[in-house]
C-alpha cells in the first residue's frame, strides 16, 4: 500500500520516496513508490502531473491500493527520488473541488435534492442536480456560496468508525465499503470524498455559477472557482468593454444598446425585404411567358434566392434556376411545377463540384464553380432537359 501524503498534507508540493517497481505499459512507465504526494484520478478530480526523479509524470492512477505514476522514461527500483507535483494544476483542482462541495451542500440543503453527477473539466466544473431551478434560485445559491467563502470557514476531514458513519448525516449517503473519508464544510456541506481540498473556504477565493440548463430530470450547472472564476470574469469584462466601445454605450448599458440596435435592424430588414420583393417582381415580369429560365445573380441570402426563384418560376411558364454568388462559389435554387429536378441536380453537383438536393419540384444547393462553368453546363441544350 502506498502512503498517501496528499491526505496528511494536501499542500505538500515536494517529497522524497523510494521506488518499489517500474513496468512498461502502453501509456508509459508505471512507477510505484512507498509514499507519494501525487493524487490519482478519482472522485471527479483529475490526476496530478509533475516530475519524479527527473522523469515527467503524465498520469496518476490507483490500483489495488497502489498509486501508479505514469512516467515518460523508466526509473530504477530501490532508488531514492524526489517528486514535485504540478502545483498550479493541483491547487486549481483543489479550489474547484472545494467550491463544488460548498455549492452542492448549500443547493441540496436548500432545495432538498441530490448531486447526481460531477466533473472537473479543463475550463469549467459541471454539476448535475435532480431538481429544476430558476435563474433566481441559482443567483441565491451563488450569493450564499460566496458569503461562505468570504467567512473563511476551516475544513473538517475525518475517518469515522462504522458506527459513527452509520449515525452521521451526510450528503448522498449510501452503503460504502472500507475506510470512508468524510469531508465537511461546517454549516454548508458534509460528504464522503476521496479528493484533495483547500484548508479553509477563503482559499477558494470566489465562486461563479456560469450557467444553468435543464438536463434530464433536473439541471446541469457550470461552475468556476478561484483562479478560473477570476479568469472567466475578466474575459466577460473584456468582451463587454469591447461591445460598449462598438456601441458607444457605457459598460453597464450594453444590453439596452443592443436592444435598440436590434429594433433598428428589424426595421431596416423590413424595408430591405420590401425593396427586394419589388425588384424580384420586376425581374419576374421580364421573364413572363419566357419558358425555362437560367439566372446568374450577385450573392444573396438563401431565403432571397428561394424567393427570386419562386417569383420567376411562377410567371415564366416553365422551370427556373437561379445561381447567386461570385468567383468560384455559387448557391442555387431551381423550381419546376411538372418535372422531377432531382436527376438534373445530381448531374449538376457531379459536374460543378456541388452538393444539394430537395424534392421533385424544387432543389437547392451550392457549387464550387464560376459563372462560365455554370453557363457551360446548361449551354447548347435546353436548360432542363
Amino acid at each position: 500500500m502506498t502512503e498517501k501524503l496528499y491526505y496528511n498534507d494536501p499542500f505538500c508540493k515536494t517529497f522524497t520516496a523510494t521506488i518499489l517497481s517500474c513496468t512498461q505499459e502502453k501509456s508509459g512507465y508505471a512507477v510505484t513508490l512507498d509514499r507519494t504526494a501525487f493524487y490519482p484520478e478519482g472522485g471527479g478530480q483529475p490526476a496530478d502531473h509533475g516530475v519524479l526523479g527527473g522523469a515527467s509524470v503524465t498520469d496518476t492512477r490507483e490500483k489495488d491500493g497502489e498509486i501508479l505514476h505514469f512516467c515518460d522514461r523508466p526509473l530504477t527500483p530501490g532508488e531514492r527520488v524526489e517528486g514535485t507535483i504540478d502545483w498550479d494544476r493541483r491547487f486549481d483542482f483543489m479550489q474547484q473541488h472545494s467550491g463544488e462541495h460548498i455549492v452542492s451542500g448549500i443547493l441540496c440543503g436548500k432545495f432538498h435534492c441530490d448531486n447526481v453527477g460531477f466533473h472537473i473539466g479543463h475550463d469549467l466544473v459541471t454539476i448535475d442536480f435532480n431538481a429544476r431551478l430558476t435563474p433566481e434560485d441559482v443567483l441565491e445559491v451563488e450569493r450564499l456560496a460566496n458569503r461562505y467563502v468570504w467567512e473563511d470557514h476551516p475544513i473538517d476531514i475525518s475517518f469515522p468508525s462504522p458506527a459513527q458513519l452509520e449515525a452521521l448525516d451526510y450528503r448522498s449517503k449510501k452503503a460504502l465499503t472500507g475506510q470512508v473519508r468524510i469531508v465537511a464544510w461546517p454549516g454548508a456541506d458534509c460528504c464522503a470524498c476521496c479528493g484533495t481540498h483547500v484548508r479553509s473556504s477563503g482559499q477558494v477565493g470566489m465562486i461563479k455559477l456560469v450557467s444553468c440548463q435543464n438536463f434530464r430530470e433536473g439541471v446541469r450547472i457550470e461552475l468556476a472557482a478561484g483562479g478560473r472564476a477570476l479568469d472567466w470574469s475578466n474575459r466577460i469584462s473584456r468582451q463587454n468593454t469591447l461591445v460598449s466601445q462598438l456601441l458607444s454605450a457605457k459598460p453597464d448599458a450594453t444590453a439596452a444598446a443592443v436592444e435598440r440596435m436590434q429594433k433598428e435592424l428589424h426595421a431596416l430588414h423590413g424595408r430591405v425585404s420590401a425593396l427586394e420583393e419589388e425588384d424580384f417582381a420586376r425581374k419576374a415580369a421580364q421573364y413572363a411567358g419566357a419558358g425555362d429560365v437560367l439566372l446568374l445573380e450577385p450573392p444573396m441570402s438563401p431565403e432571397s434566392l428561394r424567393k427570386l426563384c419562386g417569383a420567376v418560376q411562377a410567371g415564366c411558364g416553365g422551370c427556373c434556376a437561379v445561381f447567386a454568388g461570385e468567383g468560384e462559389s455559387y448557391q442555387y435554387a431551381a423550381g419546376c411545377p411538372d418535372r422531377d429536378l432531382r436527376p438534373l441536380c445530381k448531374e449538376l453537383n457531379a459536374a460543378l463540384n456541388g452538393r444539394g438536393g430537395g424534392k421533385p419540384a424544387f432543389v437547392q444547393g451550392s457549387v464550387q464553380a464560376g459563372a462560365e462553368a455554370i453557363r457551360g453546363f446548361f449551354g447548347g441544350r435546353h436548360p432542363f432537359s
